[in-house]
């Protein structure tokens, strides 16, 4: 199969597609999104054109409009089924169409087919969705436009197929992109950041709660638009009521008030100082061979397989001694360095990270379910919690079904995942933690991982919010229906949104009250939130959609793969209710005034477009296929194929083969190695650490520290035995000239602290002074920690 570089007709022009337009409004903790693409056809006949394109995983698509001409037309939300035969019945009698739905492997990809498109005329797409605001780990929220659709790796097995895509050059990418963002919360906007280059911020009101933000000129919409927004007191609970939608049903999701709660604790230094000294520690490092890229598609930068093997070498470094561990890797096939998790020590680590050494990005295809069954059979260890950390570029189409399995096992451990490089799957990442109870993380741009991977290693070390309670004080005649799942506990750096139904009125009283209780290291905590029964009208509906999106999510993942007529028969009803996308509905717009028969054949294009900068097209004229007389052919045994289903049938991928040579392949340009690279100093220092926190006095230490070995003992105090001293000097250098990046060796730091401590060595000050005259430093004895 030829590979074509963006949208191209049979003369290599460009292009349906030809600007795209985002305007973003983010309240609070949420943001509702509108992205109108603008088409063109520019070809001799009829055209339907398929874009493949990312979202959010969690985003709640609700609104979607055609405009052709001047004609506008505001699509409808239907059962799967039905909207693709009436798209596909509308194409064959001359009508133009257009249908928008959701994969049924992965909820953070859609597709857009354009159906019927005469020649010269244009049409402009509006999409509209809302979306939660992660919570980074500096309480920073983080919305992300995805700009990457990265190949989906199709596990061996699997129904379906997947689109395959290739880098494209920024400059070839024919369409333009306008990019604005609103900002507005009860309390002030401190600042918002990006890895793209933003003019100025502009306050809207003195207060500095609303704020507006715009994508400076002349951005190339090569990676994800990513704004971090930092608000004043982040831990402070809310609760916000949106009024319910005048022309619905009172009693009814959307006709009824919905209110959004937000909890995100603050855990003190007495809890965050706190450090368990138990767990059993499961890695799981993805080896596909997607991950010999570079993280930020720079050629000539660190491989993300690389970046993974330094991380390693911190976390093993940074366990506490009498834990357990063990580390699995992923590709076609996964490997495990000991059959079971073993008691980490410094055979065992030595063990570990001689291997570790050896890791390379060549194991394949990107097979992640395997792995995760193999690592939920093995027997949990007693007074050991199970923390599984995974390391993924997120490129697998089976997402729903390695999210239900976590799910499946969330009783049994927490997992935090980390999302490498441009184009990784949301869905995967965030999906994985928050049904693990975990944390999520994302690696992009000139992010290095080793700072967020250890700030969650904290994390995990650390006390959990627990005993979570949500009592409701409302009047007589009012009633609450939740919307969202219990939270069972919340971890340093989590955030959790509840979503409520408020049903009835009340004559006389118009507020209610709900009380959040929590329990963090032993120690009781209580809130108590007022708000009104009777909001403002006219709020864009944001909560109610995402809330019956909560609630449509919920019963997906828990009917997973089970067959439940009135399951299936809840999430279509709510999903055509709240005009809220599903994996069994679909938006389908019909231009019935478009109805002269199609002329020739039509032809079929297919394209990535990005939001889509990796794309990978082709042009097919299918009028063997498809004609005036003949549908495209969805129906196979009464069931509907879903557009990737056809997309791959014309496209006749080989699922498995064609996804690992695509793997192995497609980042060749961008990892670029060095025959010889010298490793990172701290790195250097890092790897010489015993694994119960002290550095033994030898020549690779001298090496480390830019010194010989003859200097450090001559130095030595002569009442202080050598590791002891060792120890010291590390401590001094890395605190000396390591402080920028202190998150990465806070948590090895604090263990060899805790071994100086255990030895009660003398004349520690007198140490501390001569490593500080040896070393060129002024690091206090009381800012080491001793």
């Amino acid at each position: 199969m030829s590979d074509f570089c963006g949208l191209l007709t049979s003369q290599r022009e460009a292009v349906p597609l030809k600007s795209i337009e985002v305007e973003v409004e983010v309240r609070d903790h949420v943001a509702t999104v509108v992205s109108t693409l603008h088409y063109e056809n520019k070809e001799d006949k009829p055209i339907e054109a398929v874009f493949v394109f990312p979202l959010p995983g969690d985003a709640a698509v609700c609104h979607f409009s055609a405009k052709i001409g001047q004609t506008q037309i505001v699509a409808e939300v239907k059962e799967k089924q039905q909207a693709c035969e009436e798209y596909d019945d509308a194409l064959s009698s001359g009508q133009q169409a257009f249908l928008l739905e959701e994969s049924e492997q992965s909820p953070d990809i859609f597709t857009l087919s354009v159906g019927s498109l005469p020649p010269g005329e244009s049409a402009s797409i509006r999409l509209e969705y809302v979306t939660e605001l992660a919570v980074q780990a500096d309480d920073g929220l983080r919305f992300c436009l995805p700009a990457v659709l990265n190949p989906r790796y199709q596990p061996q097995g699997s129904d379906g197929a997947s689109v395959q895509v290739t880098s494209v050059p920024a400059s070839l990418v024919p369409y333009s992109l306008s990019f604005s963002a609103r900002v507005s919360s009860p309390r002030p906007v401190c600042k918002i950041e990006s890895s793209c280059s933003l003019d100025p911020l502009q306050y809207l009101n003195t207060e500095q709660t609303q704020a507006t933000v715009k994508l400076a000129e002349g951005h190339k919409f090569n990676r994800d638009v990513e704004l971090l927004i930092y608000y004043k007191d982040a831990h402070q609970p809310t609760a916000v009521v949106e009024a319910g939608q005048a022309s619905a049903e009172p009693g009814t999701l959307m006709g009824d008030p919905v209110v959004m709660l937000s909890l995100y604790p603050e855990f003190p230094q007495s809890v965050t100082s706190s450090l368990a000294s138990c767990g059993e520690f499961v890695f799981l490092i993805d080896r596909s061979g997607s991950m010999d890229c570079s993280i930020n598609n720079i050629m000539h930068q660190e491989t993300r397989i690389g970046s993974a093997r330094d991380t390693l070498l911190l976390l093993l470094k940074s366990l506490p001694m009498g834990c357990y561990f063990n580390i699995y890797s992923f590709g076609s096939n996964y490997e495990h360095i000991f059959p079971n998790s073993v008691e980490y020590n410094q055979k065992t680590m030595a063990k570990a990270l001689k291997k570790v050494e050896e890791m390379d990005a060549d194991l394949g295809g990107t097979e992640i379910l395997e792995p995760l069954k193999h690592i939920y059979s093995c027997p949990i260890i007693p007074n050991h919690p199970r923390q599984l950390f995974v390391f993924t570029d997120g490129e697998v189409s089976n997402t729903k079904e390695v999210i239900d399995l976590v799910k499946q096992n969330s009783g049994s451990h927490r997992c935090f995942s980390f999302g490498i490089g441009e184009g990784a799957s949301s869905a995967l990442i965030t999906g994985m933690a928050k049904e693990g109870g975990g944390h999520a993380q994302f690696i992009t741009g000139t992010d290095r991982m080793q700072p967020k991977v250890m700030q969650s290693l904290r994390y995990s070390l650390q006390p959990s919010v627990k005993d979570i309670s949500v009592t409701w004080d409302l009047p007589q005649g009012v009633s609450v229906t939740d919307l969202s799942p219990p939270i069972t506990a919340l971890f340093h750096g989590q955030r959790s949104l509840i979503y409520a139904q408020l049903t009835g009125e009340s004559s006389e009283a118009a507020e209610g009250s709900v009380t959040l209780k929590y329990t963090l290291a032993g120690h009781p905590s209580q809130n108590q939130l007022h708000f009104s029964l009777k909001p403002t009208e006219d709020t864009g509906l944001t909560l109610h959609r995402l809330g019956a999106r909560s609630l449509i999510r919920s019963l997906e993942i828990n009917f997973e793969g089970q067959q439940n007529e009135g399951v299936e028969r809840k999430v279509v009803e709510l999903s055509v209710q709240s005009g809220v996308s599903s994996s069994l509905t679909a938006f389908i717009v019909v231009n019935k005034d478009s109805s002269e028969p199609i002329k020739g054949p039509l032809l079929y294009i297919v394209d990535n477009p990005a939001s889509c900068i990796n794309a990978n097209c082709g042009l097919f004229d299918i009028s063997d296929d498809y004609s005036r007389s003949s549908k495209i052919g969805r129906t196979v045994n009464k069931k509907v194929k879903s557009v990737f289903s056809r997309i791959g049938s014309y496209l006749k991928l080989s699922r498995r083969a064609s996804s690992e040579r695509k793997e192995m392949s497609q980042c060749s340009a961008a990892s670029i190695k060095p025959e010889e690279t010298l490793k990172d100093p701290l790195l250097q220092l890092v790897s010489l650490q015993e694994a119960h926190g002290c550095w033994l006095l030898d020549p690779m230490l001298a090496a480390a520290l830019g010194k010989t070995s003859k200097e450090l003992e001559n130095r030595k105090p002569s009442t202080v035995n050598q590791e002891v001293w060792a120890t010291i000097l590390a401590l001094i250098w890395l605190h000396g000239f390591k402080m920028d990046m202190k998150e990465e060796w806070e948590l090895l730091a604090l263990k060899a602290v805790s071994w100086l401590r255990a030895q009660n060595a003398p004349c520690v000050a007198e140490c501390v002074e001569a490593g500080n005259a040896l070393l060129g430093c002024e690091v206090q004895k009381d800012l080491v920690g001793l």
